[in-house]
């Protein structure tokens, strides 16, 4: 009998089955490459047979997880599959190793936008060989991250941030959305891109716009779109809204609460709130934890309302719970559900040892999408699509976000 899984269910299936071996203490450990700021520093870097191993372990991990989604969607091409992800993992290594380099490593700029970089320099100026793609799978490879994502989404850091917290992000999130979508229609844009920009600008980019496009079967090329505008503009966030927080002398609450809810990356968010010591960077994670926990009620509600929409059904057919169900992406259920056995089922002692590896497995997937969305997007379509409306609409918006966070930012914190 042949399986055949819908891949929203075989990313949960993988996650949970990470997640069951790294909490019994079985999790490959991830490269640490230190800092380097020379030829023979890097030399030493990829000589290093720990690193080798770790690396070798990591790729052998992957490749199973893919070999099993494969053969839960009934296609499983393993030779194929083991040379193209070999390729996939090596551009990864070499994102990871730039990333150590000393002067980058200060900046704080996460492995993903190295990995989207490569893959867009392969895809755009040397072309994207055959054997590299079999094992391009973006969406695969972000749902299984985000399930995992949920592990470190705890109810409990959310509550620690108080009522305050929650307050700002609920009302930045709903007002955010609003603004984006309206800027979007005003713009000339499709619901698809509508429902996308505006979700990634004011939930928490790239994990809110898997989950809304998802909800609603969304066009995979407007996805990697809307994905690569969100890390490429959350770079010059990252390394100047901080300096602006210090120049204008904010304090710590207002800035990390500025921070956390307007970068739309968690990584870009703790690296800019690093830049402005530990409680600035308390205040940017919870926020950023608040807008994440905000995911599955959002994927909820859009589900609903995209089901409901005249251009979904006809005048004559009332949409069910059934409709609802098929249309709600399942990846966001295992992130929710990766969450709640995180917060309150699992001992503390299983969570605080699990939640460390669970990150790195989570950053390796990342970096593994990222990479893949690269190797998928030609860099000049990113301004150069639907005539740049799409990347007009959402620097718009998250100009909006800005100044708008900060001042609600100001009335949550600033007393």
């Amino acid at each position: 009998m042949k399986i055949s899984l819908h891949e929203d269910w075989i990313a949960v299936i993988i996650a949970f089955l990470t997640i069951v071996l790294v909490a019994v203490g079985f999790a490959p450990t991830l490269p640490k490459f230190g800092a380097w700021n020379n030829g023979s520093g890097l030399w030493a870097q990829l000589t290093n047979p720990a690193l080798l191993s770790q690396t070798g372990i990591l790729f052998l991990w992957a490749l199973g997880s893919l070999l099993l989604a494969r053969l839960l969607a009934g296609n499983a091409q393993p030779l194929k599959l083991a040379v193209s992800l070999l390729g996939i993992v090596v551009i990864s290594l070499a994102a990871q190793l730039i990333t150590g380099n000393k002067a980058i490593k200060d900046l704080g700029i996460e492995v993903v936008l190295f990995s989207l970089l490569l893959g867009l320099f392969i895809n755009n100026v040397l072309g994207v060989p055959a054997w590299l793609k079999p094992a391009i799978q973006t969406e695969l490879f972000i749902k299984i991250g985000l399930v995992l994502l949920g592990a470190n989404v705890l109810f409990q850091d959310v509550i620690n941030a108080g009522g305050l917290g929650i307050l700002q992000s609920v009302v930045v999130v709903f007002t955010v959305w609003y603004f984006s979508f309206w800027v979007c229609k005003k713009m000339g844009l499709d619901d698809e891109f509508r429902m996308m920009i505006s979700s990634a600008v004011s939930i928490c980019g790239v994990s809110a716009a898997i989950a809304t496009s998802g909800a609603i079967e969304g066009d995979n090329r407007k996805l990697s779109h809307v994905i690569s505008l969100v890390l490429i503009i959350a770079i010059p966030m990252m390394l100047i809204m901080p300096y602006i927080a210090v120049w204008t002398h904010m304090t710590a609450p207002v800035a990390g609460a500025w921070l956390g809810g307007t970068i739309d990356t968690s990584g870009a968010v703790v690296a800019a709130g690093t830049l402005l010591g530990e409680e600035a960077l308390k205040y940017a994670t919870l926020v950023k934890f608040s807008q994440n926990v905000l995911l599955g009620l959002a994927a909820f509600f859009i589900s609903v309302y995209w089901t409901i929409s005249k251009k979904e059904i006809s005048a004559d057919k009332k949409p069910g719970l059934k409709t609802v169900w098929e249309r709600f992406p399942k990846f966001v259920l295992g992130f929710v559900l990766a969450s709640l056995l995180f917060s309150f089922i699992l001992p503390p002692a299983t969570v605080a040892a699990a939640k460390g590896p669970l990150k790195e497995l989570q950053t390796y997937w990342f970096a593994l999408a990222f990479t893949c969305i690269g190797l998928e997007t030609k860099f000049t379509d990113i301004f150069r699509m639907e005539n740049g409306r799409p990347a007009i609409a959402f620097i718009i918006a998250q100009v909006f976000n800005i100044f708008f966070t900060l001042l609600v930012a100001y009335f949550v914190f600033g007393r």
